[in-house]
C-alpha cells in the first residue's frame, strides 16, 4: 500500500471505532499513524499492538477494537490455500484440528478456520454448497491485490455459522482433553489435571470458534464493503449493546459490569451530594462579612443545606424481552443501595407485586434473578403479557403509602400495553404523591406511540427517556436520582 492508502485507511479505521463507541479523535488517529509509521506493516501483530496503544483508554474495548482491526487490517486478501487433502469431510478438518489445538499451533488453528470457511463458509447462488476453493489471494497484511477468486467472485456472502455447523467443534472437546490430559501431566498450582485439559480443551475450540467468525467478517467485508461489515457485523461495546436485542453471552458481560458501574456511578452520586451541601448564597451574612473588606465580598458565606438520603422505588415491567433491562437496572440499583435511605422494588406483568427481598437475594446469584421474580412473585393470572392497566392499579391500591416527599420514583418499561387501557389517573396520583417520577423506556423514541404502544401518552404525564444501552442509563441515574 502506498503512503496515501495507509493514511487513508487509518482514518476509515478511526471512523468505525467512533461509530463503535470508542472515542478516537484527531491527535489519537495523529498519534495511530506515527505508531504505523514507527513499526511498519510488515508484522501485523506488532502493527495492532501499536495502533492498540495509540487509540485505547481501557481493556473493555479491546474487543471491539481486534474485531474492527481484522476488518481494516486483514490478514490476507481473497481466498486461503485449503489445507486439507482432497476430498475434504468435516471429520477430516476436525482431526487437523485436533493436532493443531493439542500442539498449540495457533497459526495451523487460524489456517484451519480459513479453510472451513473455504470448504463450507459460501453461499450464494453459485456456491454449490461449497465455499470458493479456487483463486488463491495474496498474504500481505493489508494487500488490495489478487481478487476472490473462482466461485467465490459470484458469491452473495461467507457463513461462519453455516461453517461452524458443519465442522461442529464442540464434538471434539472430549478428544481434545483427552489429548491434552497426556500430553500434559502436571496440574497448575496444585489443579487436577483434569480441570486444566477441560479449560484448555475449551480455550481451543473457542479460539477456533472466533477465527473462524473473524474469517468470514473479513471476506463479506471484500465482497460487500468493509464499512458496511464493521457497522453491523463487529458487536459494540458492552455499555452501548441494546438490552432488547442482548444475547446470552452479552448479558452475562452486563452482569458483570454491575460492580465496577455501581463503584463509578457512587462516587459520582457521593461527589454531587457532597457539592449540594454548600447551598446558596447567604446574602445577609455576605454583606455582613464584607464590612471588613472595605464593602468587597471576599468571602461569601453559603446557607448549609442538610438533605437527607432519598428513598428510590422502582417499578418494572418483567414481560418479555424488556425483563433483561429491568433485572439489570434492579441489580445496579441495588448496588447502588447504600446511597439511598430505602430501596424498595416491585415488579409487574399484569399485577404488582413487591420483589425487594428477592432482588437483594439476587445479588449472588443474579443470573436467574428474572426467572426467580416471575416464578415466585404474583404478576400475572393468565399469560405474560404486559397489562399497564391493572399494573398500575394494583400499586396505587396496594403500596401507594410508600410514595411522599422524599421519594423518587423510577419505572422501568416499554409502554405496550397489548390492547388495555393506559391508566393515566394511577401515573398521575403517583406523580402527585412522589418528589419524582421518572420513566425509562428502552425502546427507541421513534417507536414510542406505535403500535400498541401508549409510552407517548405516558409521557405526557412524567418525565420519560430512552434507555436503551449501560451508558444510557449510567448517565440517567447520575443526572436524574435526587441529591
Amino acid at each position: 500500500m502506498t503512503a496515501h492508502a495507509v493514511a487513508g485507511r487509518l482514518v476509515e479505521f478511526a471512523h468505525a471505532l467512533r461509530e463503535h463507541g470508542i472515542a478516537v479523535g484527531t491527535g489519537e488517529t495523529v498519534d495511530a499513524a506515527a505508531a504505523a509509521e514507527a513499526v511498519g506493516l510488515a508484522d501485523r501483530e506488532r502493527l495492532r499492538e501499536a495502533l492498540a496503544a495509540s487509540v485505547l483508554r481501557g481493556a473493555a474495548q479491546r474487543p471491539v477494537f481486534d474485531g474492527v482491526f481484522d476488518l481494516y487490517f486483514p490478514t490476507a486478501h481473497g481466498t486461503s490455500e485449503t489445507t486439507v487433502d482432497e476430498p475434504a469431510t468435516p471429520a477430516r478438518l476436525r482431526d487437523q484440528l485436533l493436532d493443531a489445538l493439542v500442539a498449540g499451533d495457533d497459526a495451523r488453528v487460524r489456517a484451519l478456520a480459513a479453510t472451513g470457511i473455504d470448504l463450507f463458509g459460501g453461499y450464494g447462488a453459485a456456491s454449490g454448497g461449497q465455499g470458493g476453493q479456487g483463486g488463491q489471494g495474496t498474504q500481505g497484511t493489508t494487500g488490495e491485490a489478487g481478487g476472490n477468486g473462482g466461485s467465490a467472485a459470484r458469491l452473495s456472502g461467507w457463513s461462519a455459522y453455516q461453517t461452524l455447523s458443519e465442522v461442529r467443534p464442540q464434538a471434539l472437546r472430549a478428544r481434545l482433553r483427552d489429548a491434552i490430559r497426556e500430553a500434559r501431566t502436571d496440574g497448575l498450582d496444585g489443579e487436577p489435571a483434569d480441570a486444566l485439559a477441560d479449560r484448555e480443551a475449551a480455550a481451543g475450540i473457542a479460539a477456533f470458534t472466533d477465527h473462524v467468525r473473524a474469517e468470514a467478517r473479513r471476506r463479506t467485508a471484500e465482497l460487500r464493503g468493509r464499512d458496511r461489515i464493521a457497522r453491523h457485523a463487529v458487536a459494540p461495546q458492552t455499555d452501548l449493546v441494546s438490552f432488547t436485542s442482548a444475547t446470552a453471552e452479552q448479558f452475562a458481560e452486563m452482569r458483570r459490569a454491575v460492580q465496577p458501574l455501581s463503584r463509578k456511578l457512587a462516587t459520582r452520586l457521593a461527589a454531587r451530594r457532597r457539592r449540594a451541601t454548600r447551598g446558596r448564597i447567604d446574602l445577609r451574612r455576605t454583606v455582613r462579612r464584607s464590612l471588613a473588606t472595605g464593602g468587597v465580598p471576599m468571602r461569601p458565606v453559603m446557607r448549609r443545606r442538610r438533605p437527607g438520603r432519598p428513598e428510590l422505588v422502582l417499578l418494572c415491567d418483567m414481560s418479555g424481552s424488556v425483563a433483561g433491562f429491568a433485572q439489570f437496572t434492579l441489580l445496579l440499583t441495588q448496588a447502588l443501595s447504600d446511597q439511598f435511605s430505602k430501596v424498595r422494588s416491585f415488579a409487574f406483568v399484569s399485577r404488582t407485586d413487591e420483589i425487594t427481598e428477592l432482588v437483594r437475594a439476587g445479588r449472588d446469584e443474579p443470573e436467574n434473578l428474572a426467572d426467580r421474580i416471575v416464578a415466585e412473585a404474583d404478576l400475572t393470572q393468565v399469560g405474560m403479557s404486559s397489562d399497564y392497566d391493572g399494573a398500575l392499579q394494583t400499586f396505587a391500591d396496594g403500596w401507594g403509602d410508600v410514595l411522599g416527599p422524599r421519594t423518587s420514583v423510577l419505572i422501568l418499561g416499554d409502554g405496550r400495553t397489548n390492547g388495555a387501557p393506559p391508566n393515566l389517573p394511577a401515573l398521575r396520583a403517583m406523580a402527585e404523591r412522589a418528589r419524582h417520577v421518572y420513566w425509562l423506556n428502552p425502546e427507541r423514541e421513534s417507536s414510542w406511540g406505535t403500535g400498541d404502544s401508549e409510552a407517548h401518552r405516558y409521557a405526557r404525564e412524567v418525565p420519560m427517556f430512552e434507555c436503551r444501552t449501560i451508558r444510557q442509563l449510567s448517565r440517567l441515574v447520575t443526572r436524574l436520582l435526587p441529591d
